[in-house]
């Protein structure tokens, strides 16, 4: 092995990296796993927050929960304050409970 490192010693510093990267990856996987679920999740409450809330307008809601990876698919139900969001293969909703309560995730 020590052969192999002193004659390739790029290749095994990214042999090495790779290991490295593998077992963080295996390390933090649950939480890799929920992410894409996260998106959508933090968008629907969000905007319904923002909406329904605090009353702002459309086009200031759905400019403050622009993300760098962006949503697939939005829908907002006016008249039912309801919200669901669609991205990165996940889709969530938001409902509108109440004045006191505010938005709630939908199960």
């Amino acid at each position: 092995m020590s052969r192999f490192v002193r004659r390739r010693p790029f290749t095994s510093v990214l042999l090495l990296l790779l290991a490295v990267l593998l077992g963080w990856i295996w390390q933090e996987r649950v939480a890799l796993w929920a992410f894409p679920d996260i998106i959508s999740a933090y968008t629907a409450k969000e905007y319904c927050s923002c909406r329904y809330v605090m009353n702002n307008d459309v086009g200031y809601c759905r400019g403050y929960v622009k993300q760098w990876l962006p949503f697939s698919g939005f829908t907002d139900d006016d008249a039912a304050k309801h919200v669901t969001v669609s991205g990165m293969g996940r889709s969530n909703s938001a409902q509108w409970i109440s004045e006191r309560q505010g938005c709630r995730l939908q199960p």
